[in-house]
């Protein structure tokens, strides 16, 4: 058996106190899918195939209120958006990397992969980046799928009564507040959150998407007043 490269022991112990978070987010996954009408086996396929816990939830809620699939993509796409910031910042670092790393790579991809992978390689350490940056991003993919999985399962069998899909905004709560670090973070959910709020009525569930790209503009012009 040939030995585990030291890198990929240190990217996995540097993400293993947020795997702590990524269970229940996983668990909430899982059982708001089957709450919208999925089943445990898709709800398990859309886990693997989105990976995107944000946006995999925003498309469950809207699916369950029969929103049309091009509004719940849409909607996925918008949230997610930040990825692309994501990728083009942390880019350079896979210059070496051959295409299938970089694919694996850009799949692998999360707020948290990205956040302790940027700060490592910013080191300029003597640091394998590859190996780092998977020891860090497939334990997260592991534990997401698996608790998502748990929570599919263990939904099916829930009493509606219990009233689980009430976790889903506390979640989203838990993800939002150590994002409100300055002031464009703040406006940007200040302005998304009351224009999804004020649009709940809005035909299709257009207000969850109108909220993300009011927030996302006013996130952009806030930093734009900032820099300048």
């Amino acid at each position: 058996m040939p030995p585990v490269p030291d890198d990929l022991r240190t990217g996995v112990r540097a993400g293993l106190p947020l795997l702590l978070g990524v269970v229940p987010f996983g668990l909430v996954a899982g059982v708001a899918s089957v709450d919208a009408g999925l089943s445990p086996v898709q709800a398990v396929g859309l886990s693997v195939v989105v990976f995107a816990g944000a946006s995999q939830l925003a498309a469950v809620d809207l699916l369950a209120t029969d929103t049309p699939l091009a509004v719940v993509v849409l909607t996925a796409v918008v949230i997610n958006l930040r990825m692309s910031m994501y990728s083009a910042s942390i880019a350079p670092y896979f210059e070496s990397f051959r295409r299938r790393w970089e694919a694996a790579c850009a799949y692998l991809l999360t707020d948290m992969s990205y956040a302790l992978a940027v700060a490592e390689f910013r080191s300029d350490g003597p640091t394998d980046r590859r190996w780092y940056y998977l020891g860090v991003a497939v334990p997260m993919w592991l534990v997401w799928q698996v608790a998502t999985a748990a929570g599919a399962v263990l939904g099916a069998r829930i009493p509606d009564r219990w009233g689980v899909s009430f976790a889903v905004p506390l979640v989203f709560l838990a993800l939002l507040l150590p994002e409100l670090s300055d002031r464009p973070r703040a406006v940007a959910a200040l302005v998304g959150g009351s224009i999804a709020v004020v649009g709940a009525g809005w035909p299709l569930n257009l207000g969850l998407l109108g909220g993300a790209l009011a927030g996302v503009a006013a996130g952009v012009v806030a930093e734009g007043r900032t820099a300048s």
